[in-house]
């Protein structure tokens, strides 16, 4: 070979490994793309982001950030509950604000959105450490608790003898030593963890677990024996504990520790409005019950747990999800809005009779349902039937607005306090400049005026005297379950 090719072979040989090393390159490139929470970072400390409780106020919406979990946020019989979620109501009334209620799927991934200014406030009861209090800014607590490992008995615990119960498990921390334990990678359990190794003097095996796992769904796969074992806060523990009997929570792993809100460090206005209202409203009998109700009664959370209508178990609102369906396709709606208004209604109890005579699930009045042609109210297929017509007859009134929601408004409201109250309202709204085509903000407001001698005695309204507080009420808390819905149960 004469030196001429040998330096075209020589050239090509650098050209393929040039190619091959950008090829590797690309792959390394890729690997690291699918999982991009090594690369950022989850804190969220790299953003300055600055919203504080002025701007809140003249927004006059508070942005919130949770999750879904069996204390926190979920779903029951059609009902949002959870201890964040009502305590988060009290306050938000209280400030009068309006709530926009974000659910993140990954835990670890809170702090950042928070930095980021996607939400002014995290509402899960978070550990407050002196690591996490770098880079955010913890509320007065909640509550207290602490840190318990999660360790499960033999399958068969109920026929052995307790000994044999005792030896199978462990019964102090030092026992982790050289073992291994199941805990989200980001969580404070990690954190405590990684102390009590350096704490024991010796290693522990640290599982990581994606972030998108609830506490109470990693402690059910230690009682379902695919994980070993975990750590979890004492409260929820023994809530899971009350469930899954072949539970042990007995180890303590912590001292005692403040749950509480989180805000970003550069909205201590905002922290300060939450310590306001949370240092009294913890005095007061009223928060007990709602602590209680998630966190002390284990029949109340059983009870829940094994529901057909717990949203974190099954994708159902109420048992006559399948008759919504059938129903809502009549009127081309989303079968969750028509089952929020059900509930509004009866909730879903298709015996109910209020107080002026309406029956069964759609509540139906006895001269409506005499014009429906309906004659068994507390039938469920006849009450959702005739309530759906009904419903149908007043979309076809409104027609003429524009916007299909404010048109479902308009008919929800009509629904509620009649077609002749609406039709006040709306020219009121014509006469005082406001739209008379739109429920939010312009004829909503003239339905709570129809509460006053000034207006309903005006010569535009002609079904007199309205408590226009409740067809008000009403369209708000459709739309608002409306979107629990939406969040929790599948289309």
């Amino acid at each position: 070979m004469n030196v001429f090719n040998k330096i075209i072979v020589g050239l090509l040989c650098a050209l393929l490994l040039a190619c091959n090393s950008k090829s590797d390159q690309s792959v390394a490139t890729k690997k690291k793309q699918e999982k991009p929470a090594v690369q950022v970072d989850i804190t969220g400390s790299q953003f300055s982001f600055e919203r504080d409780w002025d701007d809140i106020k003249d927004d006059g919406v508070l942005k919130v950030l949770t999750t879904y979990s069996g204390t926190s946020y979920f779903l029951y019989k059609g009902r949002p509950m959870g201890f964040e979620y009502e305590l988060l109501e009290k306050f938000a009334e209280s400030q009068d604000l309006k709530v926009d209620l974000r659910i993140v799927d990954s835990i670890d991934s809170m702090f950042f959105y928070l930095n980021r200014g996607d939400v002014d406030l995290i509402a899960h009861g978070l550990t407050e450490t002196s690591k996490r209090k770098s880079f955010v800014s913890f509320t007065k607590p909640l509550y207290s608790s602490k840190q318990v490992l999660v360790q499960k008995m033999p399958d068969n615990w109920y026929e052995l003898h307790w000994k044999k119960i005792e030896e199978s498990l462990l019964h102090d921390a030092i026992e982790l030593m050289g073992d291994t334990v199941s805990v989200r990678a980001h969580s404070s359990y990690h954190m405590r963890l990684e102390n009590l190794a350096e704490e024991i003097g010796g290693e522990i095996f640290i599982d990581t677990l994606p972030g998108d796992y609830t506490t109470e769904e990693i402690i059910e796969k230690v009682a379902e024996g695919q994980i070993k074992q975990t750590v979890a806060d004492l409260n929820i523990a023994n809530l899971m504990a009350s469930y899954f009997p072949v539970l042990n929570v007995d180890v303590s792993l912590s001292m005692t520790q403040n749950m509480a809100w989180v805000v970003r460090q550069s909205s201590p206005q905002l922290r300060d409005k939450i310590n306001e209202w949370l240092v009294p409203y913890k005095k007061k009998s009223e928060y007990y019950v709602i602590y209680n109700k998630y966190y002390k009664s284990k029949k109340d959370y059983r009870r829940r747990v094994n529901s057909d209508f717990y949203s974190l178990k099954q994708n159902q609102i109420s048992k006559y999800d399948e008759l919504f369906k059938k129903e809502a396709e009549k009127i081309g709606w989303d079968w969750r809005l028509l089952a929020s208004q059900v509930y509004q209604e009866s909730k879903f109890n298709s015996s109910a009779v209020s107080w002026a005579g309406a029956v069964g699930l759609m509540q139906i009045m006895p001269a409506t349902a005499k014009d429906l042609g309906l004659q068994w109210r507390s039938n469920p297929e006849l009450s959702m039937d005739a309530g759906v017509r009904y419903l149908g007859q007043l979309l076809k009134r409104y027609e003429a607005v524009e916007d299909s929601v404010q048109q479902i408004k308009f008919t929800f409201a009509a629904y509620n306090c009649g077609f002749g109250h609406v039709a006040d309202a709306r020219r009121l709204a014509k006469k005082y400049q406001l739209d008379p085509d739109v429920w939010d903000d312009n004829v909503e407001k003239m339905i709570l005026a129809l509460r006053y001698p000034k207006n309903f005695n005006d010569s535009a309204v002609k079904f007199g005297y309205l408590r226009g507080t409740e067809p008000y009420t009403y369209v708000r808390q459709i739309f608002e379950r409306y979107e629990h819905y939406k969040t929790f149960i599948k289309e």
